[in-house]
């Protein structure tokens, strides 16, 4: 993992050229990549974080619950795996077992899919959130750009200090793209809020994810946004009597006084489709699949009591035209802190242009690094 955070504008590169078609969904996979697949399938799943009660890795596998629902499917998970030579051995451990279709969930997992996947051809893979393909490998994920914008929108309506805190993982375009469609979403709403982000250098560590939290909530910071897994920054809010936006699951158990919304995963859609794809003999590996609301794949949760009924209905009016499919989240004119053009008026940015996104919008108190 540290080896791809020191090369991130190398990585920025490659995978806008990796995933510039991007917008192909499963079920419209041009060719058929081998025979039906009769009797029991087997599909493994590789977790970075603990499976818990909230977070990333529970809410992947909601998904792997999901398809164990289907006919003749037999699923398998590892949790807490971490990146590098471990999640290689868990990978090819589940490979040469006989499993037929394996799932590998987080960004740091890429290189060690790719590897074992070449190692065995007949085995599919399918990687979240990375650049890289094979013929038997796929990467895929979902606009969640859009449900953050979406609690962005909350957090704007509700913040009053203007100082919303952002405790992030690591600075790569998927962060920073979640960022960012989060802070054009609270701007949307209200011009004079800033977004100040804390960089925790982890996925998973609840206490430094609290502690990064706290660090805000002490500048005057009244609303708390994450990118991690845990519910350590939904708990720091609470304590201190301020609100919070959540990310992965509903976290509003953890912190009911607090929880506004949360940018949401459902990612069963996804992967029921990937299992219908392989019965069938049409999955094809190479594809980059990015799926948003218009498929389910990304949500928010349910409104904490506190926010209004008018600042609920404004949010659900712009969740409608993303489930319609119209999204202008990252349509110009957007500057980035410096003040800089970014996006021209009118302009819609590329997919290539927001997988590689390596820079902050007006508005955001941070630095990409």
């Amino acid at each position: 993992m540290k080896q791809w955070l020191r090369n991130l504008g190398a990585l920025a590169l490659i995978s806008v050229l990796a995933l510039a078609g991007c917008q192909k969904a499963p079920e419209k996979a041009a060719a058929t990549a081998d025979a039906p697949k009769t009797g029991e399938l087997k599909v493994g799943f590789v977790y970075t974080s603990p499976v818990g009660e909230a977070g990333y890795s529970w809410a992947h596998d909601q998904g792997r619950k999901a398809i164990e629902k289907l006919p003749g499917v037999k699923t398998s998970f590892v949790e807490a795996v971490k990146e590098g030579a471990d999640a290689e051995r868990v990978i090819e451990n589940m490979a040469r077992s006989g499993t037929d279709l394996i799932f590998t969930t987080s960004f740091g997992f890429m290189d060690s899919t790719l590897k074992v996947a070449k190692d065995y051809p007949n085995v599919k893979f399918m990687h979240c959130s990375g650049f890289k393909t094979a013929d038997n490998m796929d990467n895929y994920f979902g606009r969640i750009y859009q449900a953050r914008y979406l609690t962005g929108m909350v957090a704007g309506y509700m913040t009053k200090s203007n100082i919303i805190g952002y405790v992030a993982a690591f600075p790569i375009p998927e962060v920073i793209r979640g960022i960012n469609a989060f802070t054009l979403g609270v701007r949307s709403v209200n011009p004079k809020a800033q977004v100040r982000v804390v960089w925790t250098k982890t996925w998973f560590d609840p206490a430094l994810e609290k502690d990064a939290a706290i660090s805000l909530l002490d500048v005057n910071a009244d609303v708390i946004a994450q990118h991690q897994d845990s519910a350590g920054p939904q708990e720091a809010a609470q304590q201190r009597g301020k609100y919070s936006i959540g990310y992965n699951s509903d976290m509003s158990a953890y912190a009911p006084k607090a929880h506004l919304t949360a940018a949401v995963w459902n990612w069963a859609p996804l992967y029921e489709a990937i299992v219908k794809e392989v019965r069938a003999g049409t999955w094809k590996g190479g594809r980059a699949i990015w799926w948003g609301m218009d498929k389910g794949v990304v949500d928010i949760a349910p409104f904490g009591p506190m926010v209004p009924k008018d600042v609920q209905d404004k949010v659900l009016a712009q969740k409608a035209e993303f489930v319609k499919g119209v999204d202008k989240v990252f349509v110009g004119p957007i500057k980035d802190q410096s003040g800089q053009m970014k996006i021209p008026a009118g302009v819609k940015a590329e997919d290539k242009e927001l997988l590689g996104m390596t820079w902050f919008v007006e508005g955001v108190v941070g630095s990409v690094q």
